[in-house]
């Protein structure tokens, strides 16, 4: 059966004119958050810097203005003495000379000048670049888990770097080089106008409107070729990146070819888009050109037919000529600037773009700092679904006595993970409340929350850094003696020690040098360096095998010894000694109690122990088995 359409559709997102409205929208949107920074507000030495190079500016161009002057008033002065016969050579000798130092002295300023213009902005420029990646890296730390579950790490690292080099481009290029150009043509109408007929303004005026719109269409008309190559580019970087980070996953499955795969026919889009973009930019070129050299045609001929009839001299031909040529020069490099320009905006918009995506938890204008009295945590008919038609939990409610210890278990997607993120408030509950001490943590500030709470996580990653940089992270700023206490305590200390670089020695990315028990351990050190009201354990020894774990469950014990702690767990025999344990299944309670009492239940929970229980004993007997 056929659809019908609805009688108003919506807009068509995908619809050309109303993306290129979008487009502009955006665009002139960053524009908008980059011009405060060209007059800082309060920062007067940067205002001051402003100031002086358009002033360096103004003078440079002026210089470069009088060049032209200078030569036809050195040719003229050169023909007048070679056509008088009884001159008195010294005195024409000595005015030449004046003319030539002058028209050499007016080029040096104008060089000059223009450098200082461009050596006292770049701190402001450079401040700006500073400024908007500031903000935009701290913006991305203040998003939500979910952005941070959905990006691409590539692409988002690509758009930050293209965008602060797009931001460089366009404080310089359009500052400094596009209205001054437009002000020096405008200047040179003037005075060709002045000097000699308006005709020669006209043909210069058109010449350049001519120039200026074909380079505008043509560039507009080019813009989705480049931008399928920024698509493309960053399609394929994150690939890149994404296939690296996984190496050992990818030799585990021999899928290095399947990578290169990928990878290449990302490349491939890219390529076709590059090929595009570089035949079009040939039409381009060719096309202004032509322009150009049809104003520099009519000028040149307008200047000889005047010299002919006696209206102009030499010196008025050469000058015509001097300014075409001047002109011709900002002229096609004004073409590629807003080719850049126009990329730069580009680059800009998918920047900026992440300065719009919502921040959706927020702390709320009258959030005050969470005050820890004692540490007491409560779970009051909590409810959350990160999509409605699938919800995670279900009325859960509970509490954690201060410095009592409480333990979650279940099978896995139960919920327990959910509940770590929601305490850490990674996410908003749907329904019901979470309070630490009678303190709803909606109300406080996310940074004291979660300066309150210390976890040692499923998944431990670590920086790209030494052992001693990842443990007081916990921390920033402990002594090393400090460092190395926390490390003792998490029987780590005598590990790190032996290594040829000791704490110095680099992890690796994400860590990847230790092992999943040394990682954790390293973790359990940070959280005892951070020495927090509040401990977490998220399956914090699911990475180590029986006996280590064994090892540090008296010591987790010991670092959990008057803290609240809360513990998610798959292993039960991690948890025997909580004061109170919770099962869940499908988002709900269904049982809970200390280890004694939940086995008497004969429920849930001693049927999740005989498994692990019976697990263990074939473990134990698969190892001690002696060979035949």
């Amino acid at each position: 059966m056929a659809v019908q359409p609805a009688p108003n559709p919506a807009p068509n997102p995908a619809d050309p004119a109303r993306r290129r409205h979008q487009t502009h929208a955006h665009q002139a949107h960053a524009l908008r958050t980059l011009l405060p920074h060209l007059w800082p507000k309060g920062q007067w030495d940067l205002r001051a810097r402003v100031i002086f190079a358009i002033l360096c500016l103004v003078i440079a161009k002026l210089a470069n203005i009088c060049v032209p002057l200078l030569f036809k008033r050195m040719v003229d002065h050169l023909g007048e003495f070679a056509g008088a016969a009884g001159a008195a050579v010294t005195g024409i000798t000595a005015i030449s000379l004046g003319l030539l130092l002058a028209y050499g002295l007016a080029r040096v300023v104008s060089q000059v000048f223009a450098e200082m213009r461009d050596s006292i902005f770049a701190k402001v420029a450079q401040r700006a670049i500073r400024a908007v990646a500031l903000d935009t890296f701290r913006h991305l730390h203040a998003l939500s888990l979910k952005f941070h579950l959905e990006r691409q790490t590539g692409g988002l690292n690509r758009a930050i770097e293209r965008g602060a080099k797009g931001i460089e481009f366009l404080l310089f290029f359009i500052l400094f080089n596009v209205l001054p150009t437009l002000i020096e043509i405008s200047m040179v109408c003037v005075i060709l106008w002045s000097l000699y007929d308006w005709t020669y303004a006209a043909v210069t005026f058109a010449t350049i409107a001519v120039y200026i719109w074909y380079s505008l269409a043509v560039t507009e008309w080019r813009i989705k070729f480049r931008r399928q190559m920024n698509e493309s580019d960053q399609a394929a970087n994150t690939k890149a990146v994404d296939s690296l980070l996984n190496y050992e996953t990818v030799k585990y499955f021999g899928n290095e070819e399947h990578e290169a795969r990928r990878y290449d026919a990302a490349l491939r889009v890219y390529e076709r888009a590059a090929i595009r973009n570089r035949t079009s930019l040939g039409a381009l070129n060719a096309g202004q050109a032509l322009i150009i050299a049809c104003g520099l045609v009519a000028m040149m001929g307008m200047a000889a037919q005047g010299a002919a009839q006696g209206r102009m001299t030499v010196g008025d031909f050469v000058l015509v000529n001097a300014y075409l040529i001047q002109l011709y020069l900002p002229l096609n490099f004004l073409g590629s600037v807003y080719r850049e320009i126009r990329q730069s905006l580009i680059d800009m918009e998918a920047m900026f773009a992440l300065l719009r995506v919502d921040v959706e938890i927020a702390d709320r204008p009258d959030a005050r700092d969470l005050t820890v009295s004692a540490g007491e945590i409560r779970f009051e008919n909590v409810a959350f679904d990160y999509d409605p038609r699938r919800p995670i939990l279900q009325g859960v409610s509970f509490t954690v006595p201060a410095g009592h210890k409480l333990a979650i278990v279940g099978p896995s997607g139960a919920g327990k993970s959910t509940i770590s993120r929601l305490l850490f408030r990674f996410y908003d509950v749907s329904a019901g409340r979470i309070t630490i001490d009678g303190q709803d943590i909606r109300d406080v500030t996310q940074q004291s929350l979660r300066a309150a709470i210390g976890i040692v996580p499923q998944d431990t990653v670590l920086f790209n850094d030494t052992i001693a940089y990842n443990i007081a992270y916990g921390r920033p700023g402990a002594s090393q003696a400090e460092i190395e206490a926390a490390a003792r305590l998490a029987h780590i200390h005598d590990f790190v020690r032996d290594l040829p670089d000791g704490y110095d020695a680099r992890v690796g990315e994400r860590g990847l040098k230790l092992s999943g028990g040394e990682k954790q351990r390293v973790a359990i050190a940070r959280t005892v360096l951070k020495n927090p009201p509040i401990l977490l354990f998220d399956e914090a020894t699911s990475a180590l095998d029986s006996h280590t774990e064994r090892e540090i469950q008296d010591n987790l014990a010991e670092v959990a010894r008057d803290h609240t702690t809360l513990v998610i767990a798959h292993r039960l025999s991690t948890v025997i000694d909580a004061d109170e344990i919770i099962v869940l299944e499908a988002g709900r309670i269904v049982e809970r109690g200390r280890h004694e009492a939940l086995l008497g239940q004969k429920g849930a929970y001693a049927a999740m122990w005989r498994r692990q229980q019976e697990a263990a004993q074939k473990e134990f007997r698969d190892e001690t088995q002696v060979p035949a």
